[in-house]
This record gives C-alpha cells, structure tokens and sequence, in this order.
C-alpha cells in the first residue's frame, strides 16, 4: 500500500467522483482510477460502490476512511515533528480560542510572538468554550486559550494567565448610564442580552446574578458578541462582557460600567496532559507565560 494511494482514496471519497478528484489533485483521471483499482485489488475488498459517473463508499470503505484518515494524521504529525526539530522556529502553531479573545488578545500576542520568531506559521481555530476543550483533547489542536479555566478535566493542563474584570454593557441611554460603577443589584429589573444556553459566558454572568439573589431575566440571546453589543446598542437589553472585547471597540451609543464587587475570569491556556507539545508549540506557550507575566496591564 503506498502513500498515493491513500491520498487518492481519500480525495476520491470525499469527492464521490472519480473526475472532480482527479481534478483536485491535479492528475489524470485514469491514473486515479487505476491506483483505486489497485488498493482494492491489494485489499481484496470493494471500498467503492460503482453508480454511473457517481461512486460511493462501502461499509468497508467507510470504515477504512476513517482508519486512513486516522494514519494520515500521525504521518504529518511525523513529518511536522522532523522539521520542528530540525528548526523550532520555523514550525506551526495550532491554537484554538472563543470569539470573546478573538479581536484583541490573539492579534495582540501573535504579533509579540511573530516579531521575535518571523518565520512561525499559525494554523487559528475559533470555536465554542467547550468544543475548544474537546479539540485539545483529541489532538485536533495542541493549545486553546480559554475564559475561565476548565477545574473538572483531568484530560488537560491549565496555566492562568491574568484575571479579567466582566462589565456591564449598557445604552447610553440607560438611567444608569452616567455612573461609574454599579452593582448586579441595580440591574435586578433589566432585561439582560446574554449567549444561548451552555455557552460558559452565559453561565458566568447566571451565576453572578444568582449569588445576588436573583435571576437575570433573558429577552435575547446571541451566539455571536458582535450581535449581542448590537442588541444592547439599540436599547434592547444589557449585558455583562469581558471587558477585553470592548477594547477599541465600544459599541455606538453604548457605555460601559464597572461592576462592584467584581465579577473575574480567569483567563488561560490549556495544553493536552498526555502528550508533549511540538516544539513549535512549546515555544509559544512558554512565550505566553511570560508575557502575560510581565505585561502589567493584564495582570
């Protein structure tokens, strides 16, 4: 079995046609077709269900996919640790992160990390809270940053980075508007903005509201924080965010507040606990600690 092989079977059952995976590879049509052949005369099984022009898997076939898909991942895991090793500093970086550490904490170490190692390349993964958690796990990527950190999966290592204030985000038209700070209390007979059910956001701010003695009276919900500032920018609601999705970018006729007492997260990286980080990878981990360390505007 030969490594071409596996590549074209892969991109032909993706594609379930023989000429739009020849296309993709860029090969004739007659060359992927005769390599299929082959695996399967060498397999003794048919992988495929022939069906005019269209062909589709077997039960075999499926199963020998996700087998292949499976080998080709420690192949390039292989080859990604052989040229790491032979330079760290020119490897990948596979990292996940949620939507609320998208615009400004990511850009902002990327760019510190890419001034002292210019030849990094990243491969950026936006996703839920705990989809991130379960990328790490599986291997899908090697590090997230996350807000707060996971305390009940033992499948992961976590490293805090700084704690970070949630504040209250309200129309500048709100009675509240022009104070400096104010408590959940205040907010007890507002219509609140907050993210769908099982999203960790929402889940902070619930329970921040019911160690007041109340709970938060939901009107809308959004998926996205964009979406969620537009809401409360149009008089519909308020919210409390973390604060570092506000920096250059307070929604129009919105103004934000400190909340007292605080309400925190804790802000982090997490990393697989059962296998080693590519060195790529152990550099710009290594590089995170201590840059948050130093940078007193995150501490």
């Amino acid at each position: 079995m030969e490594l071409r092989q596996i590549q074209y079977f892969i991109e032909v059952a993706k594609r379930e046609h023989m000429t739009d995976a020849a296309e993709a590879l860029h090969v004739a049509q007659s060359a992927v077709s005769r390599q299929i052949v082959n695996l399967e005369a060498e397999l003794g099984v048919d992988l495929f269900i022939r069906e005019g022009r269209n062909i589709r898997l077997t039960p075999i076939g499926h199963m020998f996919l996700e087998k292949m898909h499976q080998a080709m991942d420690v192949i390039e895991q292989a080859k990604r640790e052989i040229e790491e090793n032979l330079d760290p500093e020119k490897g990948t970086v596979r990292i996940g992160f949620p939507s609320s550490l998208a615009a400004h904490l990511l850009p902002t170490v990327v760019s510190a990390f890419r001034k002292q190692y210019p030849y990094v390349k990243f491969q950026l993964h936006q996703d839920s809270y705990h989809h991130l958690i379960d990328s790490v796990i599986k291997g899908e990527i090697d590090m997230a940053l996350l807000g707060p950190m996971p305390t009940e999966e033992r499948r992961v290592k976590s490293e805090i980075l700084f704690m970070e204030n949630l504040v209250a985000l309200l129309s500048s038209n709100h009675p509240l508007a022009k104070k400096t700070s104010i408590t959940l209390d205040d907010l007890r007979s507002d219509s609140f903005i907050l993210s769908p059910r099982g999203y960790i956001l929402r889940d902070i701010v619930i329970k921040a509201c019911k160690q007041r003695g109340f709970d938060p009276a939901v009107s809308f919900e959004g998926k996205d924080i964009d979406a969620i500032k537009g809401l409360v920018s149009a008089g519909l609601g308020v919210t409390l965010l973390p604060e570092i999705t506000l920096v250059d970018s307070l929604p129009r006729s919105t103004v934000k507040i400190q909340i007292e007492p605080r309400v925190t997260r804790a802000v982090g990286v997490i990393i697989p606990r059962d296998r080693e980080l590519m060195p790529t990878e152990g550099l710009f981990h290594e590089f995170l600690k201590n840059f948050f360390h130093t940078l007193s505007g995150y501490q």
